[in-house]
């Protein structure tokens, strides 16, 4: 029966590493997304008995075809854990998918200096037609992918050790909230979802922003709230979707200031922007936090969005403004309809040669939320944005490359217009915003994914160009 094995070194110790494991964000944290969704459990734990159910995509499938029939597309998986070692070993076992037998060992050693060594050992036996080489090569990936994962989330959470508390979050269920939500329960911490239907439990609460209720004493006892809430801003900008993206997020951040002011001004206030407000284009500036709004639709909305903060941060609350760039993610946000073309051979540049594009990796965008939620001398507007913005020919060539595939046609911009209309057009591609990071990084953040290479290619479960060290950061 094939056997593969992957061995990672990291820099926690076993008990940190093994704990991290036992709590509910962890396989989220570990999984890439749209590769499984979680459908119910794990049932107990980690302990032996304990099930999940999950479905088993593609990214990009799950990207460009996220509810295909009513659910989301794939295979059925129902995995069980059948052994336990506190603090040494667990085992899971495939009950019912797509393989004939399927077993993941996890193996936690003490290593050298406080290290951990973690071994993980799958073997399986696939049906006729799935080659033992294709399986592996999927294996890599992901492992690959679960050892950046761990390594950065241990990291964060190593230099800021936050004494665990209650986080209230809106917009869990979106792109950044699904990660952030569990990298906040991986941690130990407990986080509470506002949602809009009947709550399923007791980590949710029904809230409604649009009649700005949200019920008495929610934030009472928390230590911090994170507003993610939004309409999302793809898409043609009728008038109707217009009102929506503004009202859906003014009101929601006055649901919440206004409850903090009279509830919980000891808390903090971790509060979704966007480099919208510099409006679409600045060609040859370098736009900071102290940079003037711009003119345009997207520029009106945030200028709205962070205003409507106010009576948290006239109560004394920490207010942090994460304005956030180009998410780049392989089930969400701009990435998943370019990637096509580029299979095809037909991709390339979205607007100018040189054009300004800054962009920000999923995972680094999730840290960047937790490191902003417990680094308490961080406060007011906070670019979200990577270290290393690129003109749209340098992005063309970098996933081109992520891709093996060429990037030599600009993508003619008729199509984009067709698709958005001429407003949206303006507002979300034809951009040029160079924006600094450096305030982020100056409070001691550190990003997992420094260029845009690498930030792509782990978002799409790409090896790295080269076998090189990780640049500084």
């Amino acid at each position: 029966m094939p056997r593969f094995i992957h061995v990672s070194t990291l820099q926690a110790p076993r008990r940190r590493v093994f704990d991290w494991h036992t709590r509910p964000g962890s396989f989220v944290r570990e999984t890439p997304p749209g590769m499984a969704t979680l459908l119910s459990g794990p049932t107990d734990g980690i302990n032996p008995g304990s099930e999940l159910r999950l479905r088993i995509s593609s990214p990009l499938i799950a990207a460009l075809l996220p509810h295909l029939g009513g659910g989301p597309i794939g295979v059925g998986w129902h995995v069980r854990h059948v052994e336990l070692v506190p603090g040494s070993r667990f085992v899971d076992e495939q009950v019912n998918g797509p393989f004939y037998h399927w077993r993941h060992e996890h193996d936690f050693a003490d290593g050298a200096d406080g290290t951990t060594v973690l071994t993980d050992t799958v073997t399986w036996d696939a049906p006729q037609g799935i080659p033992d080489e294709w399986v592996e090569a999927h294996l890599r990936a992901l492992f690959r992918f679960r050892e950046r994962q761990l390594r950065d989330d241990l990291d964060l959470f190593g230099r800021l050790d936050a004494a665990p508390t209650t986080v209230v979050m809106s917009g869990s269920s979106g792109l950044v909230g699904t990660q952030l939500r569990a990298l906040l329960t991986a941690a130990g911490h407990r986080v509470v979802r506002l949602v809009r239907r009947d709550p399923t439990g007791p980590d949710e609460v029904r809230w409604d922003p649009r009649t700005l209720w949200l019920p008495k004493g929610t934030l009472r006892d928390v230590g911090v709230v994170i507003n993610l809430a939004g309409e999302t801003i793809g898409g043609r900008f009728t008038r109707a979707r217009k009102a929506e993206i503004l009202s859906s997020r003014v009101d929601a951040t006055t649901t919440l200031a206004e409850a903090m002011a009279r509830e919980a001004p000891h808390a903090s206030l971790i509060q979704a922007s966007a480099i919208g407000i510099y409006g679409p284009r600045r060609p040859g500036e370098l736009l900071d936090e102290s940079s003037p709004r711009g003119q345009g639709f997207l520029a009106d909305v945030v200028d709205a969005w962070e205003r409507a903060a106010a009576p948290a941060t006239r109560a004394g609350v920490r207010t942090v403004f994460m304005r956030t760039g180009i998410v780049l993610s392989g089930v969400g946000g701009a990435l998943p309809p370019q990637v096509p073309l580029y299979l095809v051979g037909l991709g390339g540049r979205m607007a100018s040669a040189d054009a300004v594009l800054s962009w920000v990796g999923l995972d680094d965008l999730a840290l960047a939320y937790a490191h902003a939620a417990f680094t308490h001398t961080l406060s007011g507007p906070v670019p979200a944005v990577g270290p290393n913005p690129v003109t749209q020919a340098e992005f063309a060539r970098a996933l081109g490359g992520a891709l093996h595939r060429p990037a030599l046609l600009p993508t003619p911009s008729f199509g984009p217009r067709l698709v958005l209309g001429s407003e949206a057009y303006d507002q979300l591609i034809d951009t040029d915003q160079r924006v600094s990071a450096a305030k982020l990084i100056g409070s001691g953040f550190r990003f997992g994914q420094v260029t845009v290479d690498e930030a792509l290619r782990h978002a799409l479960l790409k090896p790295a160009a080269t076998p090189a060290s990780r640049p500084a950061r």
